[in-house]
């Protein structure tokens, strides 16, 4: 086992991963190929879909299609890793693992920002239908990706630079699947200060923010869908926003469970509130959205016969 007093010597890390059991290993990696299949699946035929479907060329399938694209990358980020430590060695350089944390905060961001700009179009859709197509115009819509793209990277590249400053000199293992902030930090023998005081002020402004901006989205999507007189109305309101509602409580009950709390708090018990973020949520996601969306299983139905016809054409 590697002990290192510098930085600079670092040359790997070792992720435990999930279960360090050799008969859990195969199982684990059937298992997570199943899910990462799954997920590269179903967010491609969500993309496909929207883009072959001219009824689904509004500003929420826009969103959708971003969300979808960065749930792909977001989950590539983190599960091909897994399968390699589950079959063979658990190490990870150190190059490797920065470079999986920044991505990891980059793509884990960008996910919340979208997810806030798709209530704000709810919002708009619902609370103010006359200027919709004014306010959700595709300059502005390509504008909201944009921010929400570049601020999430702008925040990641701060923490690993943060992050590479630090002097590791005690050990290299790391007691998770994947290389996160604060299982980092911890096996730092340097001050941590400046990292858990940028953590202190910043995460909670780059997490809570958009779920604020969500909160009160629905707040007074709630106060106009409750005066509608006919209870169709009403079902006809909440169904456009169940779907996102449902996938909204899954990813940030998780992220806040494992990020709002002190470095020195995080324990092995916050791996399966990792998963649920990283892994599931990307997964679920194609599901949630179809399965609850009426024009969008009509696309997918679209895309699967075209795709069908061609074959028995060729």
């Amino acid at each position: 086992m590697e002990r290192v007093n510098q930085t600079s010597s670092v040359s790997e890390f070792i992720l435990l991963g999930l279960s360090s059991r050799p008969e859990d290993q195969k199982p684990l990696f059937s298992l997570f190929l199943t899910i990462y299949l799954v997920t590269i699946t179903g967010n491609l035929l969500i993309i496909l879909a929207i883009r072959s479907d001219p009824q689904l060329q509004t500003p929420m399938y826009f969103f959708l299609t971003f969300l979808s694209f960065t749930d792909i990358c977001f989950t590539t980020t983190i599960v091909p890793r897994m399968l390699v430590n589950f079959l063979s060695h658990k190490t990870i350089s150190y190059a490797g693992c920065l470079t999986q944390m920044y991505f990891l905060y980059a793509l884990g961001n960008t996910d919340s920002f979208l997810l806030a700009v798709m209530a704000f179009d709810r919002y708009v859709a619902i609370c103010d239908p006359f200027h919709y197509v004014t306010i959700m115009s595709h300059h502005r819509c390509v504008l909201m990706v944009a921010l929400s793209c570049s601020l999430p990277h702008l925040h990641s590249l701060l923490h690993t630079l943060l992050l590479n400053q630090l002097t590791f000199c005690d050990s290299n293992i790391i007691h998770h699947f994947l290389c996160d902030l604060s299982p980092l930090m911890k096996l730092s023998c340097s001050s941590t200060f400046v990292n858990e005081t940028v953590m202190m002020i910043e995460r909670p402004i780059l997490l809570v923010t958009p779920f604020l901006c969500i909160t009160f989205s629905y707040i007074r999507i709630l106060t106009v869908v409750l005066k509608i007189p006919s209870a169709a109305g009403k079902r006809k309101a909440f169904s456009t926003c169940g779907s996102h509602v449902t996938v909204v409580t899954l990813f940030y009950g998780s992220n806040f469970y494992v990020y709002l709390q002190p470095v020195s708090s995080y324990t092995v018990r916050d791996h399966m509130a990792t998963i649920v973020y990283t892994v599931l949520s990307s997964m679920l996601n194609p599901f949630i959205y179809s399965l609850r969306n009426k024009d969008l299983k009509q696309g997918l139905r679209k895309l699967v016969g075209s795709r069908k016809l061609q074959a028995a054409c060729s």
